[in-house]
Formats: C-alpha cells, structure tokens, sequence
C-alpha cells in the first residue's frame, strides 16, 4: 500500500510525463525568405524534371555568373529599402560607369586609375543625393528619379556610341575564370559579388551603423526619439548604394567588355524586384541579404528556363517577376498584418 503522505513515495510513483518533440515553427520575419528558397528550389527541381542538362551544377553558377554585377546593385538596393527608401538612379550609374570607365581606357588612361576614379563617381553621386533627401527632407522617389535623369543624360553627354574597352586588365578580368571540381567555374564578378554580399551581411548583423539601418527604417520616429543617428545613416545608406552601382557598373563592363549610354536600362527596376521577392519590406525595417541573393537567383533562373524552353518571348521573364512580385507583396502584407 502507498502511503500518499510519504513524498519519497510519491515522488516514486509519480507518473513520468511524456515529453513532447518540439515542433519547428519559423518566426514570422523569416517567412519572405522561407518562401523565396522554396520557390527557388522548386523552380530548380522543375527545369531539372524537364530539361536535358539543366541539373548541371554548372547551370546554376551560371546563374551568378551572368548576374553578378545586378547582384551587387541589388546589395546597395537592400541597405536603401530597409531605411524605407528607394533609390531609381541605380541604372543610369551603372550605364554612366561603364560610359566613363570605357572612354578614359580608350584615352590611354591606366586601369589602376580608372576604375578608382569611376567607382568615386558613383559613390559621389549616391552622397549627392542622401545629403539632398536629409537636409532638404524631399522624398527619396524624386530625388532619385532626378539622379537617374542626371547619370543617363551625363551619359549621352558623353557619348551616344557604344565604346569597345580593349584595356589588357580588363580582359583580362573579363575572361579570368576561377576553375574548380570536374569542370566547373566561376568568374572574378561572382568572387567580388561574393565579397561585397560577406561584408554587407556582416555590416548589417554586427555593427551599429546595421542596427540604426533597421532601426530607422522600422521606425524613424522612434529611432530619432532615441538619438540615433538617422540623418547621417540615411546618408549614409545612398552613398552605400551609389558605390555598389558603380562597382556593378564595373562588373557589368567586365561582362560587356564595352561601355554604352544605353546599358542597365530598368536595371533598378531589377535590383527592386530582387530585393522585394528576397523579402525585404518596402517599408523598410526587415529584410535579409541572403534574401536578395536568392531574389537574384529566382530572377536568373526564370531567364535561364526561358532559355531552355526556347521558344517562350524573353518577355516572358518580365510577365513572371510581375507575379511574383504581386505575390510576394501580399505576403510581405500578410506578414505584416500579423505582427499588428
């Protein structure tokens, strides 16, 4: 018989519980990025199922090695839109380094100087316009779009004729490739695409200057109530942005091997789309660049399966970004709705 007053007893006889396997639930903010590499891995598994060849690994380098240049665009793009801004001059930069960078080699001018002088430019026009959208307090929108005219004017100023770039250096960057494993490579553009994607993460996880991004763009006035420093970091975060776009604008003349006016054109539409489908809010406050890496890869994969299909318009890559954009802007609503 168990005597219940004993507790040695009780506690002897006492039934175990059960313990439960605790379930895997994502946190609501992780969700955009969960649902863009499910997309991407299906999309993957699709082409696979359906292509001859598209299982390759070398399919999907490819993927970045044609869109590295947009990738580091799309990088400063992320630090602008998590601050709730937007920045449309990013194209017309590219174009305008391309333009420069080609002109002053075909002038003789050394590549250790010129690709400098060009990222300077873009860096300086990024400054331009943060210190306007701060100290005139006008809406990134406007100054941007102004900006944009600017650098794509700056560049038919310059010249309408596209410019062939025959510089030793930079074909030599163009036709470096970086080889590994049974026959798979890579481009010195992913490398630096790479690079640049490692110390943008980094600079947003650990350091001050990430936090005050997140902080201002999730909410300013809270953030100035604080005292951070949101001035400075929104000016910060468009010079951010006009350095990427010139040194994707240098990529992208790696790519070309030629600069012309009419280069990166709706490429800021592109690094947007990217950024948005990687699950960045467009208001600003949450997002992740390795949702705009896989934004990037959706991006380059849908024109990679148009490839193969073969007989699909190229438009059609612009048709299927509208989707998913209509789509991932509802969940980016959802999301946020649930958090109120």
């Amino acid at each position: 018989m168990i005597d219940v007053s004993d507790p040695r007893q009780a506690t002897a006889t006492a039934p175990t519980p059960t313990a439960r396997p605790r379930r895997y639930l994502p946190q609501q903010r992780h969700l955009p990025v969960l649902a863009t590499l499910t997309l991407l891995a299906t999309m993957y598994g699709l082409g696979a199922l359906n292509y001859t060849g598209f299982a390759q690994p070398q399919i999907l380098l490819n993927v970045f090695v044609d869109n590295a240049f947009l990738l580091v665009v799309a990088v400063g793009m992320t630090f602008v839109i998590l601050t709730g801004g937007i920045d449309l001059s990013v194209g017309a930069v590219v174009a305008l380094t391309t333009v420069c960078a080609a002109v002053l080699l075909r002038e003789g001018w050394p590549a250790g100087v010129v690709l400098p002088l060009v990222l300077l430019i873009g860096t300086t026009i990024g400054l331009l316009m943060g210190l306007i959208i701060h100290f005139f307090d006008i809406q990134p929108f406007i100054v941007t779009l102004a900006g944009m005219f600017f650098a794509r004017g700056l560049c038919h100023l310059i010249t309408s004729d596209s410019i062939p770039i025959t510089d030793a250096f930079w074909t030599a960057a163009a036709q470096h490739r970086i080889r590994f494993g049974d026959g798979y490579f890579i481009s010195i553009s992913v490398v630096i695409a790479l690079v640049v994607v490692l110390i943008a993460a980094f600079v947003l996880a650990y350091t001050p200057f990430g936090r005050n991004v997140y902080a201002i763009g999730g909410n300013p006035q809270s953030a100035l109530l604080m005292g951070l420093p949101a001035g400075r970091t929104r000016i910060a975060v468009y010079t951010i942005s006009g350095f990427c776009a010139a040194l994707g604008g240098v990529l992208l003349s790696f790519y070309m091997l030629s600069g012309y006016s009419l280069h990166a054109q709706g490429m800021e539409l592109d690094a947007i789309a990217a950024v948005v489908i990687g699950g960045t809010l467009l208001t600003g406050g949450s997002g992740y660049l390795l949702g705009t890496v896989l934004g990037v890869g959706v991006l380059g994969l849908i024109q990679t399966i148009i490839a193969f299909q073969a007989d699909l318009s190229s438009w059609w890559t612009k048709i299927v970004i509208g989707v998913l954009l209509f789509a991932f802007i509802i969940l980016q609503r959802l999301v946020t709705r649930r958090r109120g």
